[in-house]
């Protein structure tokens, strides 16, 4: 199947794909922080008469060259999300497997609606990535994490790949073995994993972009090799980013004009994908 990209309304988009013909799905929809999420991108050059002072005290100039944001606030979440979440079980081959990202404001709610669609055992984990950026709260605790829900189509037959998840060290290496700490350990439900930062090559200057580490982890686990997978809040695009480089198929869908203006840059020497509602 060749890559595709959709620019457009993701329900009316997933209508048009047919039963159990995507393998994987991964989705990280707006949490409704009832903000606008937003990013400045800044130009900095060296300026002896800068505005900021960087290593060995050199000075840069810093230039506001554009900013992209989206809207994340919904009156009604939980009715926003469920004709798309029950579209996204439709669309799950019997050993496809349902990955949503979502943090501590709604994943409980949306943990109960999920159950709902997919049944409760179907549940397979609840995965923590942890991360460490940000403000310092005084008056609680800073919310340094985000939750990862992951459902099977089928809790008895579903694909993952123990054998093709790269492993992370031992925290004691000295206590399990040169062997064994020189292969590893397979991850747990809790994933230290740092965010795309300001200097990361990775970064797109979209709003809320994940780090592939992440991704990489998702697919290679919950896909094989020539399989589909399906981002339908498909933001910068590091789901198609992660397909290329490990062989598996994708289609992405978003209806924010600055995510798809992203993609184009992303894959703009890429031929294998076929573009839908862009430039029309």
């Amino acid at each position: 199947m060749k890559n595709k990209i959709v620019f457009g309304d993701n329900l009316e988009a997933l209508k048009t794909l047919g039963d159990q013909s995507v393998d994987l799905i991964y989705i990280d929809p707006p949490f409704n922080t009832g903000k606008q999420q937003a990013r400045t991108q800044i130009l900095v050059e060296k300026d002896a008469q800068g505005d900021r002072v960087g290593f060995g005290g050199n000075r840069y100039q810093t230039t506001v060259v554009g900013e992209r944001a989206y809207r994340d606030n919904f009156d009604n979440y939980l009715g926003f999300l469920e004709p798309r979440l029950r579209e996204a079980y439709r669309l799950l081959a019997p050993t496809g497997s349902f990955y949503f990202h979502i943090d501590y404001r709604e994943v409980h709610y949306c943990k109960i609606l999920l159950d709902e669609i997919f049944g409760r055992e179907a549940f397979i984990n609840e995965i923590i990535w942890a991360y460490d950026y940000g403000g310092r709260s005084k008056t609680r605790w800073p919310a340094k994490h985000d939750n990862i829900l992951f459902y099977a189509k089928d809790p008895e037959h579903y694909t993952f790949n123990w054998d093709a998840v790269e492993r992370i060290p031992y925290m004691a290496p000295g206590l399990v073995g040169k062997e064994k700490a020189a292969r590893g350990k397979f991850p747990t439900d809790t994933w230290w994993h740092t965010i795309v930062g300001t200097n990361s090559k990775e970064k797109t200057g979209y709003p809320t972009q994940k780090p592939a580490g992440v991704l990489r982890r998702i697919i290679s686990a919950s896909s094989n090799p020539g399989d589909l997978v399906l981002d339908f809040f498909a933001g910068s695009g590091t789901v198609g980013e992660v397909c290329l480089e490990l062989g598996r198929a994708f289609v992405l869908v978003d209806n924010n004009p600055q995510a798809i203006a992203v993609m184009q840059k992303r894959f703009a020497d890429d031929d294998s994908i076929e573009w839908i509602g862009v430039g029309t």
